[in-house]
């Protein structure tokens, strides 16, 4: 098998490119793409631009090996990067995505997850198999064309069974307009466990026989660089020690903006930069009134911009730090640094500065009083429907160690993709309780209670809507919401440990959505809704014959081939 090499991606290099306020190659009517759109004045949900522009991108997903912690290990790598190529586009323009599956020794399929998009109007390229789509077959290809709906700092990521845990993941920046002013546009901070074992013998040993306690991760990695203690290793793998940390510049003076991802597999991170504060100025694709802190909290598929004014001389070297939480997350090697360089310090020293303590007690994130968006989007009162959904783990009939939500636990059909069905007009599936869908009809607005029997935390993620967040907190809501005219927006909310989660939206957005958990090993055990919602509307499509054809192609694979889907499918 080809070596490839890490170097491939110049993430975490000081060549690794400062963004643009925006792209230039297009039209800028009144001086931006979007206009005269601005993040105060602007509804995002209802106001987007149409630009006309086309950001095309072609991805080939191979098997290789990397080291990107000095460790030897089987990956899966797009253009042969880890972490993936970087996808750019301003507010309103179109991502046209070709995948080619070129995945080998051995052959799987794959579809890609554009984590955070609406996708309104084409709800079959959100990239869920068993949902949306079948998955992509070996050898064959399929194109996403979907609209930068909406604005800020996002990811993609394999949506197939565990693959993004082995490296199918990448940033995704959509220009917008700014809340705040800034000088540099750093770019993606990825931040990302690792583990060195293959995603796949996780994943068997998470949903297998006999039971056995949740994985603990080996590493962390920011832009998917960090060293590792070679003398951990007990397997014989292969280890190269001081494999290098990441780095970044900042200039001494100016108003540096960090886009913080979260694209890991279990853990929650905790994110501070030693001597430094931080702003915040977004919560995924939620534009938020600015609020100072020392330390981010980033659960599974969270985004946090941050703006950090690097006030030090300019012969200045510091590090950031990304810890995998000591109380909320299970692992080995929980400390990630990267260094940040002033425009006059020496790059060939290691910075030599002092870790920042903070508050590691809740397994949350801030609280919704100090979370304001920038722009209101009251949430209803009085919900034309509310569900209330229990979040239990446990052992089903055979002794599998299973998640469950209200005591069904997920498990999808790659050929019978549930969005495609109800688009036939099936929208009932009393044979396949497993699918766990929840059919909301014509019910204009949802209202989910999730509470949570278990001692872990969940990064709830619901696709094609940011929701609401009402309330959220440790045992049961008492019914109060946190400031209703303007609540906490975004797309994933971390679910504390017994505790509560109050979300709510409008469903403007006809199609099939997952709610899910976003912890690798949780949503590969079941942990996973599908939402329907507006489904007289769904029957209206028109879908593309390119989904169908996948579908052809997929049945022509798993028809010659055996498909070991081990676990819930995502």
């Amino acid at each position: 098998m080809k070596l490839h090499h890490a170097g491939l991606s110049v993430l975490g290099t000081l060549n690794a490119p400062q963004l643009n306020y925006f792209l230039t190659n297009n039209p800028l009517p009144q001086g931006f793409p979007w206009g005269n759109r601005t993040a105060a004045a602007t509804n995002p949900y209802e106001q987007s631009p149409t630009t006309g522009v086309i950001r095309s991108y072609d991805f080939t997903l191979t098997r290789g090996f990397l080291a990107p912690d000095g460790v030897n290990k089987s990956v899966l790598l797009i253009n042969n990067q880890f972490p993936a190529p970087t996808l750019e586009a301003n507010w309103g323009d179109t991502f046209q995505v070709t995948v080619h599956n070129k995945i080998t020794g051995p052959e799987e399929g794959t579809a890609l997850h554009w984590h955070g998009i609406l996708q309104r109007g084409h709800p079959w390229f959100d990239g869920v198999p068993s949902v949306q789509q079948c998955p992509i077959a070996p050898g064959k290809s399929f194109t996403y064309t979907f609209k930068a709906d909406l604005y800020g700092t996002s990811w993609y990521h394999s949506h197939y069974s565990a693959q993004y845990a082995g490296g199918l993941l990448g940033p995704m920046i959509i220009h917008g307009p700014t809340n705040v002013p800034y000088d540099i546009d750093v770019g993606p901070v990825l931040l990302t466990d690792w583990y060195h074992n293959d995603y796949f013998d996780i994943v068997k040993e998470v949903v297998g026989l006999p039971p056995s306690a949740p994985p603990r991760s080996d590493n962390n990695l920011i832009n998917g660089k960090m060293d590792y203690n070679c003398s951990l290793i007990t397997n014989g793998q292969k280890c190269t020690p001081n494999a290098g940390i990441s780095k970044f510049k900042f200039t001494a003076g100016k108003t540096h903006r960090l886009r913080l991802i979260n694209g890991g597999a279990e853990g929650i991170q905790r994110f501070t930069i030693d001597q430094h504060q931080m702003t915040v100025i977004a919560n995924d694709f939620v534009p938020v009134k600015p609020y100072t802190t020392n330390m981010v909290t980033l659960g599974i598929g969270q985004r946090t911009d941050v703006l950090v004014k690097a006030n030090l001389p300019a012969t200045s070297a510091v590090f950031m730090r990304s810890d995998l939480s000591a109380k909320c997350a299970t692992a080995n090697q929980p400390h990630a640094v990267a260094a940040i360089y002033y425009n006059k310090a020496d790059t060939t020293k290691t910075p030599q500065s002092t870790a920042q303590t903070y508050d590691d007690s809740v397994c949350g994130n801030d609280p919704l009083t100090e979370t304001t968006p920038f722009f209101p989007f009251p949430a209803t009162p009085n919900p034309a429907t509310v569900e209330t959904v229990n979040i239990a783990v446990g052992p089903n009939k055979t002794g599998n160690v299973v998640w469950t939500m209200n005591g069904e636990s997920f498990r999808g059909n790659y050929d019978h993709p549930v969005f495609l069905l109800a688009n036939l007009g099936n929208t009932s599936y009393p044979d396949d309780p497993q699918w766990n869908v929840y059919n909301f009809g014509t019910n204009n607005s949802v209202r989910i209670i999730l509470n949570n029997k278990s001692g872990a935390a969940h990064p709830m993620h619901l696709h094609g809507h940011n929701f609401n967040v009402l309330a959220e907190g440790t045992g049961t809501w008492d019914g109060k919401v946190v400031h209703i005219q303007n609540t906490q927006r975004r797309d994933v909310q971390l679910l504390q440990p017994n505790g509560y989660l109050v979300i709510q939206y409008n469903t403007d957005n006809p199609g099939v959505w997952p709610l899910h958990c976003h912890i690798a090993w949780h949503v590969s055990a079941g942990l996973y809704i599908n939402t329907m919602e507006q489904t007289p509307s769904i029957k209206k499509y028109q879908i593309p014959s390119t989904v169908a054809q996948t579908c052809r192609d997929w049945a022509d694979y798993s028809g010659h081939n055996v498909v070991e889907e081990i676990d819930s499918g995502l």
